[in-house]
């Protein structure tokens, strides 16, 4: 289909052609462009022919020389962006069935689009992928992709997302590790369902499809109280969560000593639910899963440790702040206050239970803002810190639409958002203004 040039860089290798805003993009190499995925490929070449239909309606091919990656300097039109593509799947365990009526209606927007996949780190599960665009990633060779495999038992698997074709998910790893497409992977684990033999099965295959397979992820299933018409799945509690860390350690031990990784990664709720002390910086290695909440509390708390040394506060005058925080971190975040906090500075680390999505829902980011005040009004502090990732990108709106600006009003003492990472726990606990 034909995209619009709507804008050509003056003294850019497009301009040098003859091409113009109102010029139509009909090929590159032969091939139709049919979104962005396409264009960045096959203009990443050093020589390659365009075809193109003028304003006046004439076709000309024109032969473009350039250095790998150097820019052609043209915009396209932005229907070429297309919408995410919708997930066909009806998991057991998807948060968005999950949620109450009336809320945004972008917190309802199920994706599975492997191209977000490739752009933003995105989990997908496949299932939409036809043949044809099967061979698009493989010719455009897509990697990493971010793969939510869940377990490698075909039978398992379509009861987990309740699609039949989710059976093909192994059919499918193996023709991208054939063609060099790498992928790391996640298994949402549900109690009675994927973990136990079904787990460690699905650990084994997806290691021998290494090193196409890079990792594998580890994540706890997140249940809300809004599950009509879903099945029983019993949440994870302390033990259950120790049985599944001391159950992968063996496996990692043989992971290293056979792949040079430990390939497989619990993720940090585990942690918190057991009560088990973190792993060690260098046992997440180059932290593969980091956005997937696998080490993040580890890079946390060494980002904190190298912010202090670098901008240290021995004494601050006389301070009193409150951390509201979801309950699953928060005995993590008052050891780190406790220890790191100048003298002069006491830090509360209030743990907000959630009634909104309901008690097992226990990360920061679900927090909303009605919780939030309901569970401060006796906050007795100078300021009470959140982190920003309770609000959304636009920074203006709770999860459950409350307004900052009406909870700053509601709360007894001033409201700073600091940002999630280590350094911006340091600056909040130690005074440090941005």
């Amino acid at each position: 289909m034909p995209t619009a040039i709507t804008h050509v860089q003056p003294g850019s290798i497009a301009e040098r052609l003859g091409l113009a805003e109102g010029d139509q993009l009909l090929s590159i190499a032969g091939e139709p462009i049919i979104d962005q995925i396409d264009y960045q490929a096959l203009t990443a070449n050093r020589r390659f022919e365009m075809a193109v239909m003028k304003k006046d309606g004439s076709q000309v091919t024109l032969h473009v020389r350039k250095q790998d990656w150097e820019p052609l300097g043209i915009t396209l039109d932005q229907s070429i962006v297309s919408s995410p593509r919708p997930c066909q799947n009806h998991c057991i365990f998807c948060f968005i069935d999950q949620m109450p009526p009336g809320m945004r209606k972008t917190l309802y927007v199920k994706d599975d689009d492997w191209r977000l996949s490739l752009m933003m780190g995105n989990y997908i599960t496949m299932t939409n992928i036809d043949d044809m665009e099967l061979d698009r990633i493989i010719r455009r060779k897509v990697s990493p992709l971010f793969i939510s495999v869940h377990c490698t038992n075909p039978d398992m698997r379509v009861k987990l997302l309740r699609n039949p074709r989710a059976a093909l998910i192994m059919d499918k790893l193996r023709l991208l590790r054939e063609h060099g497409i790498r992928f790391h992977c996640q298994i949402v684990l549900c109690p009675g369902w994927n973990d136990g033999e079904i787990l460690f099965e699905s650990i084994r295959e997806l290691a021998q499809l290494a090193p196409a397979a890079q990792s594998v992820a580890l994540v706890p299933i997140g249940l809300t109280k809004y599950r009509e018409g879903l099945p029983y799945i019993k949440p994870y509690d302390r033990q259950m969560a120790r049985e599944l860390i001391e159950s992968v350690k063996p496996l990692q031990a043989k992971f290293l000593t056979e792949m040079g990784t430990r390939f497989v990664f619990p993720a940090d709720e585990f942690f918190c639910l057991s009560g088990l002390p973190l792993p060690e910086d260098e046992e997440y290695e180059d932290y593969p899963q980091i956005e997937n909440g696998v080490g993040m509390l580890r890079m946390f708390e060494t980002d904190l440790r190298y912010a202090a040394e670098d901008e240290p506060v021995s004494e601050t005058p006389p301070r009193r702040l409150c951390i509201a925080t979801g309950t699953s971190v928060a005995p993590f975040l008052q050891r780190l206050a406790d220890e790191y906090a100048p003298k002069g500075t006491t830090v509360e680390v209030r743990a907000i239970v959630n009634r909104f999505f309901g008690e097992t829902v226990t990360v920061a980011g679900l927090i909303t803002g009605r919780d939030l005040v309901e569970q401060c009004r006796d906050v007795v502090a100078d300021e009470i810190l959140i982190v920003r990732s309770m609000i959304r990108a636009e920074g203006d709106l709770f999860l459950d639409g409350m307004t900052v600006e009406a909870v700053r009003k509601a709360l007894p003492a001033p409201l700073r958002i600091t940002e999630s990472t280590g350094e911006g726990f340091w600056r909040a606990i130690s005074g440090c203004q941005g």
